[in-house]
């Protein structure tokens, strides 16, 4: 039964994969994918592609940075490719971990997998860089994890180090490309570069509207790799994808972004993570609620009680009542804006009784705004479009620079 299971599931998938290859035969390694002509196309994942392609593996010795989003239909990638015998001899895994169950910031330590009894090499807290012993033996490193498109989403940093890794010691990177659920607008702060870090890597806006195959290059083009080295990459493309189109996550990203609205607000409120206010871990709605137990009530609309549960193991004000609000439907009293929505930190940041208090001393707020504007704009009193104007010159920049590594029709 077992073998008549993955028997079905892989002619699926091989048939996908066939539609796929043929139409990208005719295609430049950088030219935008052109959508297959039917009635009502599907979108084929990179991962899918290359299950029609698996002729070019053959005797390569694989390793997989990979994690629970790395599906095939019903099936994960590294169940799909032992079964049709390629050569994969150890996972890499990124924060969260191979099944993403880890809180943020976690150590997720190495082991072997349960299932496949394949080592697992965690790329995450002190070592999130391959070292040359990690890609001792390997021929190909495979990267297919599922991003939400915002900077401070550690999987691209996890994608830098990969690469540079690989192109230190002559291992090539095949990054099989997923849709961008946040692919359709550009916004933010562009990263200063003196605020380089794990949760930001890049000159890059907060909301960067690629997908981690446009990124790879982008990183490759840009040389943005130590020394200024290039990776050998290679993108397998969707197929039938485009940045105006709206994408639905199948398997949560990470634990704290349980479903589309989650990671809609999270290039938005990921900034109370540089705050004293809790950002709703510990709840039913992480990152669509916010709120402190000192705040009016008056004020507020909503109260919630953080308690620790998995992937939220140590919340902010854990078993207190905090006072804030509820954005998980349609935001309460602050007008709902494509992009990057300030209202939320400077409506509560003003409404905050010790505002001196507000912003961490660790300075992670600045790492994740990419530099010390936006706290500053914020304690001046500036509106959110006057902030928002002021990040537009660096947009524009940006967005030529973006043009040059797309694959798929942009959303303007």
């Amino acid at each position: 039964m077992k073998q008549l299971i993955y028997l079905y599931s892989f002619l699926l998938v091989w048939g996908w994969g066939l539609m796929a290859c043929s139409a990208q035969e005719s295609l430049n390694e950088n030219e935008p994918v052109r959508a297959v002509i039917e009635a009502n196309p599907p979108l084929i994942m990179g991962a899918e592609v290359l299950i029609g392609q698996l002729e070019n593996l053959a005797g390569l010795n694989l390793g997989l940075l990979i994690n629970q989003t790395s599906m095939i239909s019903d099936i994960h990638i590294v169940d799909a490719l032992i079964a049709n015998d390629v050569l994969v001899d150890r996972i890499f895994a990124p924060e969260h971990g191979f099944r993403g169950q880890a809180d943020a910031g976690e150590k997720v330590s190495d082991g072997l997998d349960s299932k496949t009894k394949l080592p697992i090499i965690s790329l995450y807290g002190s070592h999130k860089k391959p070292t040359p012993e990690d890609l001792n033996g390997l021929d190909v490193v495979i990267f297919d994890i599922q991003d939400v498109g915002a900077r401070f989403y550690t999987y691209i940093s996890t994608l830098h180090y990969l690469m540079e890794a690989c192109a230190e010691n002559k291992v090539k990177v095949i990054v099989l490309d997923r849709p961008n659920p946040n692919g359709d607008v550009v916004d933010g702060q562009v990263l200063d570069m003196n605020y380089s870090s794990f949760v930001g890597k890049h000159p890059i806006p907060v909301l960067h509207g690629m997908t981690v195959g446009e990124y790879a290059q982008m990183i490759n083009g840009e040389k943005w790799l130590k020394g200024g080295v290039t990776c050998d990459l290679q993108v397998i493309h969707c197929i039938n994808y485009t940045h105006k189109d709206s994408y639905s996550l199948p398997v949560k990203p990470s634990p704290n972004l349980p479903d589309n609205r989650a990671i809609k607000c999270y290039p938005s409120t990921c900034f109370f993570e540089g705050t004293v206010i809790s950002e709703g871990r510990g709840t039913d709605l992480p990152f669509q609620v916010f709120g402190a137990p000192n705040i009016e009530p008056s004020l507020t609309t909503y109260s919630y009680t953080p308690k620790s549960k998995a992937g939220a193991k140590y919340p902010k004000f854990e078993n207190e009542r905090c006072l804030g609000f509820n954005i998980s439907t349609v935001p309460n009293d602050f007008e709902e804006q494509k992009g990057v929505n300030l209202n939320y930190i400077i409506s509560i940041y003003n409404m905050y009784p010790n505002k001196g208090e507000f912003f961490l001393s660790n300075g992670f707020f600045d790492k994740l705004a990419g530099g010390s504007e936006l706290r500053k704009d914020i304690i001046a009193g500036k509106s959110a479009e006057e902030i928002k104007a002021s990040w537009q010159e660096g947009l524009d920049a940006f967005k030529l620079t973006r043009s040059k590594y797309l694959l798929y029709p942009d959303f303007e």
